[in-house]
C-alpha cells in the first residue's frame, strides 16, 4: 500500500491549525440575542449535518458502483463512507437536542426535520448492521439500503420548507449576520478537512483489510498445493 502523500500530511496539519484557530472565532462571534451563549453550538451542528449529508452521499455513490459495476473499490468507499454518517450523525443528534432545549424548552419534538434526522441515522445503522451480520449477500443488501438512506437526505433538508415546523428554516446561513460569517464558514471548511481526512485513512483500512484476505487466501492455495 502506497504511504500517505503530501496532500494528506498538508491537510493533517490545517486541520491542526483549524482547532487551534477556529475556536477563537466562534468564541469571538457575536453572541445571538435571542439564545444567547448557548446559539454557538450552531456553529458545530450545521457542519456535521452537511457532512452527514455528505458522508450519505458517498456511501450511495460507492453502493452504485458495487451494485452495478462490481466495483470493490466503490464497496470501500461506500463502508468507509457509511461509518462516517453514523458518526456525523450521532453528533448531529447529540448537539441538536442541546441546543433545542434551550430554543424550545425541551430536548426533542418529534418535529418533521428531527424525524426524518433520525430515520436517516438509523438507516445507516441498519446499512452498517447489513454488512455485518446480512450473510453471503450482506453487501449488496447494505447497498441497497445505501440507496434509501440517499434518498431520505433531500426530505431531510427540504421537510422544514414541506411541513410546519419548529426547526429553523433553510435560510439561517445565507442571512447570517456578516459578523458571524467568518467563524462558521471557518468551522465549516475545518470539519470539512476532518471528514477527508477520516474518509481517505478508513478507505485505506478497508483496501488493506481486502488485500490481507487476498495474501490470505493465496497462502493458503500455496499451502494446499504443496499437501
Amino acid at each position: 500500500m502506497r504511504a500517505l502523500g503530501p496532500g494528506f500530511v498538508a491537510a493533517t496539519v490545517l486541520a491542526a491549525a483549524g482547532f487551534l484557530f477556529v475556536p477563537g472565532l466562534i468564541l469571538a462571534a457575536p453572541l445571538e440575542p435571542v439564545m444567547g451563549f448557548v446559539q454557538k453550538i450552531f456553529y458545530f451542528h450545521v457542519p456535521c449535518a452537511t457532512m452527514l449529508f455528505l458522508s450519505t452521499f458517498a456511501c450511495a455513490a460507492g453502493s452504485v458502483a458495487y451494485l452495478f459495476k462490481g466495483s470493490e473499490r466503490g464497496d470501500w468507499l461506500a463502508a468507509a463512507a457509511g461509518e462516517l454518517g453514523v458518526v456525523f450523525g450521532a453528533c448531529v443528534l447529540v448537539s441538536g437536542p442541546l441546543w433545542g432545549r434551550k430554543a424550545w424548552g425541551v430536548y426533542w419534538q418529534w418535529d418533521a426535520r428531527l424525524t426524518s434526522s433520525l430515520l436517516l441515522f438509523l438507516i445507516l445503522i441498519a446499512y452498517l448492521l447489513a454488512r455485518r451480520y446480512g450473510g453471503p449477500g450482506a453487501r449488496k443488501l447494505a447497498a441497497a439500503l445505501a440507496l434509501f438512506a440517499a434518498v431520505d437526505v433531500p426530505l431531510v433538508y427540504k421537510s422544514v420548507d414541506i411541513w410546519r415546523t419548529v426547526h429553523p428554516q433553510t435560510t439561517v446561513v445565507p442571512r447570517l449576520d456578516p459578523r458571524m460569517r467568518p467563524a462558521f464558514w471557518s468551522a465549516f471548511l475545518l470539519m470539512t478537512v476532518v471528514w477527508g481526512l477520516l474518509l481517505a485513512l478508513r478507505y485505506r483500512l478497508e483496501a488493506a483489510r481486502a488485500e490481507v484476505a487476498t495474501l490470505k487466501l493465496e497462502t493458503e492455495d500455496l499451502l494446499e498445493a504443496r499437501t
